[in-house]
């Protein structure tokens, strides 16, 4: 065990009510057999779910079941939540010692956990890119869920952060057709930027084999059934929290023998669970993030102690972005915080 500095205190993002965060300090033990400290360099926001999360919409019927890994404290409030930190390894086995590594867990600077849930990034993706990864995670495991296969016709419905990853890794593959699809006519911009061909979805084209519905609407699932093929998948990536969505299933649905099927990150897609863990997975993910294109999904970034009213900024409509990353100092904070 090597402890290049000793900190005792953290400070970390709480939610603590509706609509309504702050930084948090929180003591900080040293770290025992087995565990890593581990210095923020950058945490990225994932907009839609911590949205969610902000306004207090987490259905307390699931609510257990869509606890991040690292979370502390339990829905609506307060609650210590996020995915996406990129940091060094500052004490902890020697082995880690000066790593940088990808982590499930929440906004925080500095923070102590089992070096299991760390993810070394490789040398050829820069820390900041790296924030992805849980959201490529996400594609990867939607993509392991959806099955396309040689010649497939491809639809991917919202342009978002989530649809956006999705479109990137499979234009890649070797499809008929893939199309990225959105109502709003400036992500043609984003999508020349990744390579793939954008549609209003009043032009998309149909008889797709597989369609992958991000948008989070019932608009954009309406228009899931109606572009994906007899007997074909839509793949349901959208968590609506506790909004009501209402869709046609005696119209498409019923009549062409359609599948909607969700795919969710919490687990492994079942077509590979047997053969590939969590780890192998955000590992995968870390990997494709060597590709540049990948930096067209970070569209902004803010010092940590502004964080608090960037969630607000982003959950009130005053802040667009994909991926807003978030940038630790190399210093220790003030004692007060900052509300």
């Amino acid at each position: 065990m090597i402890n290049s500095q000793h900190h005792s205190q953290a400070r970390a993002y709480w939610t603590v009510g509706h609509e309504k965060g702050e930084l948090r300090s929180e003591d900080l033990p040293a770290p025992g057999p087995g565990e890593a400290l581990v210095r923020a360099l950058y945490s990225g926001i994932s907009k839609g779910t911590e949205t969610v999360v902000h306004c207090g919409n987490v259905p307390p019927r699931v609510a257990e079941q869509m606890r991040a890994p690292l979370q502390e404290g339990s829905f609506p409030s307060p609650v210590k939540y996020g995915y996406l930190s990129v940091g060094t390894v500052e004490a902890g086995p020697e082995e880690w010692v000066g790593r940088t590594v990808f982590c499930l867990h929440p906004h925080q600077d500095r923070y102590i956990v089992p070096v299991e849930s760390l993810t070394v990034v490789p040398d050829n993706v820069p820390a900041r890119r790296a924030v992805l990864t849980g959201t490529v995670e996400t594609a990867v495991n939607a993509l392991w869920e959806a099955g396309p296969r040689l010649g497939d016709r491809v639809a991917v419905v919202g342009a978002g952060l989530v649809g956006g990853m999705v479109a990137t890794l499979l234009r890649t593959f070797p499809l008929q057709r893939l199309q990225l699809i959105d109502i709003d006519p400036a992500k043609r911009a984003f999508a020349d930027t990744l390579g793939v061909d954008f549609a209003h979805p009043d032009d998309a084209l149909a008889d797709c084999d597989i369609v992958i519905h991000c948008s989070a609407s019932q608009e954009g699932l309406e228009r899931s059934l109606q572009l994906v093929g007899d007997e074909g998948d839509v793949i349901e990536m959208s968590w609506y929290a506790d909004k009501q969505v209402t869709i046609p299933l005696g119209e498409d649905f019923h009549a062409r023998r359609l599948s909607i099927r969700a795919s969710q990150v919490g687990v492994v897609a079942r077509s590979r669970r047997h053969r590939r863990t969590n780890a192998d997975r955000l590992a995968l993910a870390v990997s494709l993030l060597s590709d540049p294109v990948y930096d067209t999904f970070i569209t902004g970034s803010s010092p940590f102690a502004e964080l608090p009213a960037v969630v607000h900024k982003l959950a009130d409509g005053n802040l667009d972005a994909l991926c807003h990353v978030i940038e630790y100092p190399d210093t220790e904070y003030p004692a007060e915080d900052k509300r």
